[in-house]
């Protein structure tokens, strides 16, 4: 594990298009057809948190891109009373979870369309996220796949209506620059902070692994309280 490869890139600094893409973005709305499994995946985690609250309570964390769901676990030790809900495409990574505390989710999606869906509940009052976990996403690092970026794609206004805090944590640090600049742009009434950061204990294999590695990580966290 402690041969992890730091990011290589052709991209020097931030992304020079990067606040006409974001205020592109922040004037539009993303309209692509939502699958029907991610349909069906949702309606699977509306049951759980339903299920959870016994129908009195709408705090729901999201665990987004959970990989293997190791973070989702260590999220739902913290945090007991709250459901939280770990979501990724991979059948693969979700298969390799070990055992769940009782308000832990795991659920396979599309995640940009179960997004959306998240925000129609939070828009009708339903859920509120108290916390939004964005660990180690795919940074796209080359240069040509910068729009790819969550940051960079007209996804990020759904994303930034998700979380009264919105941690990103990542082992490149244009990527979080990028991602603090963006929320900046597009949420300049909102708290942002960007640093450097050690974990004294991983809660993610990729975190572990890059703390192996000696790599430094980051952290993005905007918080809208």
């Amino acid at each position: 594990m402690s041969g992890a490869r730091a990011v290589t890139t052709n991209q020097p600094d931030i992304y020079d298009k990067l606040e006409e893409v974001v205020r592109k973005y922040a004037s539009t709305e993303y309209l692509r057809p939502i699958a029907d499994h991610t349909r069906m995946a949702f309606a699977e985690a509306e049951k759980f948190v339903e299920g959870f609250y016994k129908g009195s309570g709408s705090e729901v964390i999201l665990d987004s891109g959970c990989g293997t769901g190791e973070s989702t676990l260590n999220i739902a030790l913290a945090n007991p009373g709250i459901p939280v809900i770990g979501i990724d495409k991979s059948v693969a990574r979700l298969t390799k979870a070990g055992s769940a505390p009782q308000n832990a989710f795991l659920v396979r999606a599309e995640l940009l369309d179960f997004w959306r869906l998240v925000l129609e509940k939070v828009k009708a009052g339903q859920w509120r996220i108290p916390y939004h976990a964005l660990y180690y996403p795919n940074p796209w690092p080359k240069q040509s796949e910068a729009t790819r970026r969550f940051h960079l794609h007209p996804i990020f206004p759904t994303l930034l209506q998700l979380g009264d805090v919105i941690e990103l944590r990542t082992n490149w640090e244009i990527y979080a620059r990028e991602f603090a600049e963006a929320a900046r742009i597009a949420t300049p009434d909102c708290s942002i902070s960007c640093e450097a950061f050690e974990p004294e204990h991983p809660i993610t294999a990729f975190e572990r692994k890059y703390k192996e590695a000696r790599q430094q990580l980051w952290r993005v966290t905007i918080n809208h309280v």
